[in-house]
């Protein structure tokens, strides 16, 4: 990994400043021991452990395109042009987990029901397009609001989100079917109406009291927005390039109260090799000042057929966060090594890089620094209610020296090349409330506003946008 001096020189800033404020919190070494409690032997049935559960989400965004930048829609044959975009969807998963059944190997089930009702369906409104790079690209569906090939709004519909079987052994966990997943390039996205959710096999091995391991095999991915299931491609690369299966492991290591460690690799086949370290580490007294450390770093490199071309990309980010009761401030440095975009799989979130914003700041050869701010109002009487404000500036875009698509037409991330020096600016700030008791406990209210500046040819565009989201949790049985 290349660190640059400007994050050598922010990391050394970093540590002078919590060795001399903060208070010492425990650093103690964890030893790799044996869980004494094995949870299978603790298991209740598969009726006694049974549970329904569900959450509704009312999802509204309002997204106005600056500079010249237009969305499309689709009318008498034409492509009219707008530059508002508005989606409002409410969202409702219906979840039952049985227990898992008594013995030495348990069985369990879990299955969920997804549901979505489009609330705004008028087609000028839901206008899909080019949102991104607001003078380039050909129009394209809408990815918040399912709609017909046309862009008619689907007013209602179904789908299974998840159907899985879950085997157990002691502190071992064997999963298959359809299923969320957490990992740094495997990893269930939730932010729309909906998540997404992966189709497969994965084992957790949990027998350690300190180390944990994972492997998973997937073959097909169920989107967000969306009935069916589609295999797996990459986020940024031709849209077409898809991969047949996804393997993925990793192992996750705390050596220390106060440090998180963790290490993947990631195969989708025949497009890459990707590999993923990150570390996390905490210092000091939040009541006095504290300091969390992170670091997140991803190699990425061609597989077999190369199917969107070679591949060379070292990207990391180093974040550091000073907290001091109520009021956090975090600085966050992130630097892509490589004549490509950093790339991950479409409809995943598995991308950890501190300053993954509206914007992700992964174009070619970027540098990108951001500085935030959050207020936890929990110190000043007002439990459940937090503020936050940021502003993120990305630097040194050039894809000039892009050979990746090997001569090829359309592949891989040919038109990259038109990015000489390209930059961009994103600030938002958000407000968060979760309810604190009463029938409507745990409910959340979250609105966003973010507004995003790019040059001429940064793939994101100018645009604002304004989200309002309510979850409510809710139990039945």
């Amino acid at each position: 990994m290349k660190l640059s001096s400007t994050a050598i020189l922010a990391l050394a800033i970093s540590s002078v400043t919590a060795t001399a404020y903060a208070e010492t919190q425990s650093q103690a070494f964890t030893p790799v021991t044996v869980k004494e409690k094995a949870a299978q032997s603790e298991a209740t049935g598969f009726v006694d452990g049974q549970s329904l559960t569900g959450t509704t989400r009312n999802w509204y965004a309002n997204e106005q395109l600056k500079r010249g930048g237009k969305f499309r829609y689709s009318k008498d044959g034409a492509l009219p042009e707008t530059d508002r975009r508005i989606n409002w969807v409410q969202g409702t998963i219906l979840k039952y987990n049985s227990g898992f059944t008594e013995g030495t190997v348990g069985f369990s089930t879990e299955v969920a029901a997804y549901n979505a009702i489009a609330l705004e369906r008028d087609r000028e409104n839901l206008a899909a397009g080019n949102g991104g790079a607001p003078k380039t690209g050909a129009f394209s569906g809408n990815n918040r609001t399912l709609t017909e090939k046309g862009g008619d709004a689907v007013g209602q519909w179904s789908k299974l989100g998840l159907a899985n079987v879950k085997a157990r052994v002691s502190n071992s966990t064997l999963t298959a079917g359809r299923q969320s997943y957490s990992s740094p390039q495997v990893d269930t996205i939730g932010n729309r109406a909906l998540p997404s959710s992966f189709q497969g096999v994965s084992l957790n091995v949990a027998e350690l009291e300190n180390l944990t391991f994972d492997f998973a095999t997937f073959d097909r991915v169920s989107p967000r927005m969306e009935q069916s299931e589609q295999k797996f491609r990459a986020e940024y690369a031709n849209g077409r390039v898809e991969t047949d299966h996804i393997y993925t492991g990793g192992i996750t290591y705390t050596p220390f109260a106060s440090l998180t460690t963790s290490l993947w690799a990631t195969q989708a086949e025949d497009i890459w090799n990707q590999y993923y370290f990150g570390a996390t580490h905490v210092l000091g007294d939040s009541q006095v000042l504290s300091l969390t450390t992170g670091l997140n770093y991803y190699k990425t490199q061609e597989d077999g057929k190369a199917l969107i071309g070679d591949i060379d990309n070292d990207t990391y980010s180093l974040s550091f966060g000073l907290t001091h009761q109520a009021h956090s401030l975090t600085f966050s440095y992130q630097e892509v090594n490589g004549n490509e975009y950093f790339d991950y799989l479409h409809e995943t979130n598995g991308i950890y890089l501190a300053n993954s914003l509206l914007s992700d700041f992964n174009g070619p050869n970027e540098k990108s620094f951001q500085v935030a701010y959050g207020l936890n109002m929990a110190e000043y009487g007002v439990p459940g209610l937090k503020f936050n404000i940021y502003q993120a500036r990305g630097w040194g875009i050039d894809g000039t020296h892009y050979t990746g698509n090997k001569g090829v037409v359309d592949k891989g991330y040919d038109g990259i090349q038109t990015q000489d020096g390209e930059h961009h600016y994103e600030y938002g700030i958000g407000a968060t409330y979760a309810v604190q008791s009463g029938p409507l406990k745990a409910t959340t209210i979250r609105g966003t506003y973010t507004a995003h500046r790019a040059s001429d040819n940064q793939s994101d565009g100018s645009i604002n946008e304004f989200r309002l989201v309510t979850t409510i949790p809710f139990n039945i049985l």
